[in-house]
């Protein structure tokens, strides 16, 4: 084989051997890839999971205020809830006054934290908005859903909250709606205190078997 021929088969090895490389560096990089994100999928999960499993109720609170900021996140992910037919029947009231926050504690025996916390979110059911007929009590559902998504967005900001009930006990709906001088048409399921924690209560294991069943069979 002469100089030239020697020339153009190593030129064709060169470009086999780089074919073959960026190849290989292209899936190594798919590999890592799908490594990176399932690993990051993996650390969403464990964090939503986390922050479902560390909170619980706080009752004292910090003098300061909570951010505009961290109100609205509240509220978008209480509004993200399900509801029954995409009614959102709800409403919420936010309070940060100091004399109504400090009425609202007078207005529900279970709520005097409320003299201390800098917020107040009374979550309403709109009766304007709810399904007519049969499936009206669906809002209690929905608003409740509502509540849950708030607590969790609360606890995930470092806030504490703590969900004091109104609906169904009339005095104290009356009593709220007074304060608040709300519409005929809003009802107070509850009222959510919120502020930063002024204690660090470890939650509650909750957990328990004997509440699970799986199938019907179970239950005969």
């Amino acid at each position: 084989m002469n100089l030239q021929n020697k020339s153009v088969v190593l030129n064709i090895v060169l470009a086999i051997v780089v074919v073959v490389l960026s190849v290989r560096l292209a899936s190594d990089k798919v590999t890592v890839d799908k490594s990176a994100d399932a690993q990051q999928s993996v650390n969403a999960e464990q964090a939503v999971l986390d922050n479902i499993a560390t909170r619980t109720s706080i009752r004292d609170y910090e003098a300061r205020p909570v951010e505009k900021e961290k109100i609205e996140k509240m509220l978008r992910a209480a509004m993200a809830a399900p509801t029954a037919m995409n009614k959102q029947p709800w409403h919420f009231v936010v309070v940060d006054q100091r004399n109504v926050l400090d009425a609202l504690a007078g207005a529900n025996p279970y709520a005097k934290m409320l003299k201390k916390a800098p917020l107040a979110i009374v979550v309403c059911g709109n009766t304007d908005k709810m399904i007519e007929g049969g499936g009206r009590d669906f809002w209690i559902q929905d608003a409740s859903a509502a509540t849950e998504n708030l607590l969790l967005a609360a606890h995930a900001m470092g806030l504490g909250a703590v969900w004091t009930g109104a609906y169904p006990s009339e005095e104290r709906c009356i009593s709220i709606s007074k304060v608040l001088s709300l519409s005929d048409n809003l009802i107070p399921l509850n009222m959510i205190v919120v502020g930063y924690p002024a204690e660090q209560p470890q939650p509650k294991q909750k957990f328990k078997e004997e509440n699970v069943s799986y199938n019907v069979d179970r239950l005969k």
